[in-house]
């Protein structure tokens, strides 16, 4: 049965964990941060994303491909099955860079490339604070405490940190064609949307799988989460050295004026 301790419980197990990545991540950016009312934004509409994506795949998958179940379909149809969950993943994929984007992405404050990777993570745990609070309800409305227990903390490990992983590939290659022409803008965009989608299917079918391949699976997400991690500093580096361009370049511009 669905009440409101119920519902509370799902809301505090998922927004929790989501709360505390956002935490350990804004603390990377603690040199320059955003604006709260930007980070709050951002985190609520990855959170309005979770409907629309769920809107969606019900619609393509569902009607279309008249797949009820990912895991049945990728053991009995793999073709489909897999079709499906390349859907799923670029559907998701493609509503979290929505979420940045309409949060707070080519806005005026979106003055560093480090803030293109920090939006794209907000708006990915607002999606997995949302995702992971309507994976709880089930096991905390039939009263198995253990199992809502258990899924929480596997979402917490795997799922949550996909979408930090895969929505911080796309974030990276922004930030890496922050300064650059709109036509490179769109490429390198193009390019991290094309890797994070293949990085959220190999995940997915991984899971589906159930055998050693979900330790794969986790193991690949954290190692991806450290990779990132170190980009993250090399990113940061990225307006400094911009910044030291435009005064080298001041400083031509004024002896040139003077001779």
């Amino acid at each position: 049965m669905i009440d409101i301790q119920t519902i509370l419980f799902a809301f505090f197990g998922g927004i929790i964990p989501a709360l505390l990545w956002l935490f350990f991540w804004l603390r990377e950016d603690a040199a320059h941060p955003e604006p709260r009312k930007n980070i709050l934004r951002t985190f609520l509409f990855g959170m309005l994303a979770v409907p629309v994506a769920f809107a969606v795949q019900y619609i393509f998958n569902g009607m279309f491909l008249e797949v009820t179940s990912l895991d049945t379909a990728v053991q009995t149809t793999p073709i489909i099955g897999i079709i499906a969950v390349i859907f799923v993943s670029l559907s998701e994929e493609v509503l979290k860079w929505l979420a940045g984007h309409k949060g707070e992405l080519n806005k005026h404050t979106d003055e560093e490339p480090v803030d293109d990777v920090i939006y794209m993570i907000t708006a990915a745990l607002g999606f997995a604070a949302l995702e992971n609070m309507l994976f709880l309800i089930g096991p905390l409305a039939t009263g198995n405490t253990e199992l809502a227990i258990i899924s929480g903390n596997m979402r917490f490990i795997g799922a949550t940190m996909l979408h930090v992983a895969t929505s911080a590939t796309i974030g990276i290659f922004l930030a890496f064609s922050h300064f650059k022409l709109n036509v490179i803008k769109k490429r390198y965009f193009f390019t991290g949307l094309i890797l994070s989608v293949v990085l959220h299917t190999v995940f997915n079918l991984f899971i589906i799988e159930k055998t050693n391949a979900v330790f794969i699976a986790l193991t690949g997400t954290w190692l991806i989460t450290v990779i990132i991690i170190f980009l993250f500093e090399k990113i940061k580096k990225i307006h400094v050295e911009k910044i030291k361009l435009l005064c080298l370049d001041d400083e031509k511009n004024n002896h040139s004026l003077k001779d």
